[in-house]
């Protein structure tokens, strides 16, 4: 399946699940003050994600965890540790991130997903350079599902 890179905000999007670029989940999420995608995510979802989120511990650079959507309208929220310890993201740790989330998908049953520029913003890296990344893995990886690349952009 190709992806499909939209202009908007990656909580309008009509998917099943959305992904979080998250960090490595090992500061518990009440120490932190979650800015970009995380950040619009707790506020309009709640804290129950996060609270979820806990009980799977520290996870690996790239690896995916599934929670609930709060009150989000979809399935369930897919949270990626797309950057480090040292706050920065990689291609390596991007591309392992949209393998896991892709994987993840498979494994609940979603139909539809919705990424947003994981590692750009905070990770470090370039917009451009990170959809260009994410759009390859997702073109890369058999999820046969619609996948939406999200560039956001304030109305």
């Amino acid at each position: 399946m190709s992806a499909r890179v939209v202009i908007g905000d990656l909580l309008d999007q009509k998917v099943d699940v959305i992904v979080n670029a998250w960090n490595r989940n090992l500061i518990p999420w009440w120490l932190l003050l979650p800015q970009g995608v995380s950040g619009a995510i707790k506020r309009r979802a709640g804290i129950r994600p996060f609270q979820e989120l806990r009980r799977y511990g520290v996870l690996p650079l790239g690896g995916a965890a599934t929670t609930f959507a709060g009150r989000l309208p979809y399935k369930a929220i897919i949270h990626v540790a797309g950057i480090g310890h040292t706050w920065t993201s990689s291609e390596t740790s991007i591309r392992t991130s949209v393998r896991s989330a892709l994987d993840e998908a498979i494994e609940n049953g979603f139909r539809s997903i919705a990424f947003p520029l994981i590692g750009a913003g905070t990770g470090g890296l370039t917009p451009s350079r990170v959809e260009e990344i994410i759009v390859d893995e997702i073109d890369r990886h058999e999820f046969e599902g619609e996948c939406l690349v999200v560039r956001y952009e304030k109305e």
